[in-house]
């Protein structure tokens, strides 16, 4: 009898099962994709609920080099096919998200990819080291191991009591023209919250966004999904005394009036911690999405994390409970949280070609790739500054992707893009190097606007440790002690190549920690 067990079950075709439906087909493994809605990318058709995407499409860069416009185009898939960049599908620098759609559509029928469209799983179980997961059309699939590609498909509704009654972002009309002169609470402080708020500035009387903490500026935190810039408008709004407010502390309770209006219970945390009632016309809930676990069965259901929100994951994106279960794109987030870029596609598309290398060295034998270098300290030098000044891997996934050196007698392995605290592949007794790039500690501490907060000279590379924007950093990891790091001083255009601050001082700090790697 024929084996018709597939090798991988991906479920969801958005961006993160597309990427690596991509990179399963071209290894030549047997996967299908199976997808809930009629087309790739189906989420995008809804939200977000403006339409305005906030990752940037910077089509001029004053560059041809590939690598590097990847730094600044943060919507397209990795392929070899120029042609399939999403430059190509839009001139905005914030696009239209009908044109992701578009985008992803067009990569998915270009590349061929197994897709089973209209494919709602609705349970997965595991029997014998196998998972079966089924559909709403009563189809059922095996395989030795799925891969859940599909983002957070739930609101995430705080327990506020009367909140049921309230409308949520992915429910509330958007047309302005139906909040004319009406009070309108939005609770959230993130960027759909904002981004709501903006829509009805020109119509709506009053707009309160209220939220228990700070408002956290994405241009100050480096998250580029805290407020971004160009949701801002509200907060100016604000502060030069217009109707609009931001309410600091938590909804207490919210009552639904018998006129259809509510009488929302506010307790405030900077001012004596009063409590208020306020009345609204409309209540719209914007505080996020989360995960739906509800299709696992009890024994293969993927422990979760972040207030219930997120599948718990290993450096090797497997669920920490449940082997042979793989999480790919905005779900892998819980290993960043609220710090990298794992949530959004400049990021995770990294973390899905990181997670198809694990795959496959795992289940197929295929070492993780790596280039030979000489083990001399000039060498090993001159290949990290390479790398430094191109990749956009390490750049968009700062302090947790990085490159792996491995020096063992005269030779080294160079291989990129490794999860930071994975412990495959093999690192060696010996000791290894890591290289990422990584903001300094505390940056989001900073106001990086401040002229009177004090900053290193991008010259004095004795004190790059210091420095708070993104720099490379260096690291010797050696069994049984604690990592020596080498920082190479930031820099405005970031290029790290200068003779005497950038490259001298990492070829002298190689030279030291390989003569004293010899008696490890």
């Amino acid at each position: 009898m024929p084996d018709n067990t597939l090798d991988y079950l991906v479920i969801g075709a958005g961006p993160a099962g597309l990427q690596l439906g991509h990179f399963l087909h071209r290894a030549g493994r047997s996967y299908l994709i199976l997808e809930a809605g009629p087309a790739a990318g189906h989420f995008f058709r809804t939200f977000p609920r403006h339409r305005t995407l906030i990752s940037i499409n910077k089509k001029h860069t004053g560059t041809d080099d590939p690598e590097l416009n990847l730094r600044q185009d943060w919507n397209s898939l990795l392929s070899d096919d120029p042609d399939l960049l999403f430059t190509r599908y839009s001139d905005r620098y914030f696009p239209h998200a009908d044109d992701l759609v578009r985008y992803l559509e067009d990569y998915a029928r270009a590349f061929e990819l197994r897709i089973s469209y209209d494919s709602r799983v609705v349970g997965v179980t595991r029997e014998a080291g196998r998972f079966q997961v089924s559909d709403a059309s009563g189809r059922t699939y095996e395989a030795r191991r799925v891969i859940v590609a599909t983002g957070v498909s739930l609101p995430n509704v705080p327990p506020i009591p009367g909140i049921e009654t309230a409308e949520t972002y992915g429910t509330a009309p958007t047309d302005p023209s139906g909040y004319l002169n009406q009070r309108v609470l939005i609770i959230g402080k993130g960027n759909s919250a904002f981004e709501t708020a903006d829509n009805l500035m020109e119509t709506a009387a009053v707009i309160h966004v209220s939220g228990p903490r700070s408002v956290r500026m994405a241009w100050r935190t480096h998250f580029v999904g805290h407020l971004r810039a160009v949701n801002n408008n509200f907060l100016d709004s604000y502060q030069l005394k217009s109707q609009n407010a931001l309410l600091d502390g938590d909804v207490k309770r919210i009552e639904r009036q018998p006129d259809g209006t509510y009488l929302v219970t506010v307790s405030f945390a900077r001012v004596n911690e009063v409590t208020k009632d306020i009345p609204y016309d409309r209540v719209i809930v914007c505080t996020g999405f989360r995960f739906d676990a509800s299709i696992f069965d009890a024994e293969c259901r993927p422990e979760l994390t972040v207030g219930g929100r997120f599948p718990a994951l290993t450096p090797a994106y497997e669920a920490v409970n449940v082997p042979g279960l793989y999480v790919a794109g905005t779900l892998t987030q819980s290993r960043d949280f609220k710090r990298g870029t794992s949530g959004f596609i400049h990021g995770f598309r990294y973390g899905v070609r990181a997670l198809h290398r694990i795959l496959e060295s795992r289940h197929h034998a295929v070492p993780w790739p790596a280039r030979k270098l000489p083990a001399t300290p000039a060498a090993l030098a001159a290949a990290v500054i390479e790398r430094v000044n191109r990749t956009s891997a390490l750049w968009q996934q700062f302090a947790t992707l990085a490159d792996v050196i491995v020096v063992d007698g005269d030779g080294a392995s160079y291989m990129e893009e490794v999860p930071y605290d994975l412990q495959e592949p093999p690192i060696g007794d010996r000791g290894h190097f890591t290289v990422t790039l990584e903001y300094g500690p505390g940056h989001d501490r900073v106001d990086p606007f401040d002229i009177e907060v004090g900053r290193i000279a991008q010259s004095d590379a004795a004190r790059a440790h210091e420095g708070h924007y993104l720099h490379p950093v260096v690291r010797h990891h050696v069994p049984g002690e604690p990592p020596v790091a080498h920082h190479i001083t930031e820099n405005l255009e970031n290029e790290w190549d200068s003779p005497e601050v950038h490259v001298e001082p990492l070829r002298a700090f190689f030279d030291r920690r390989t003569a004293s790697s010899v008696a490890v």
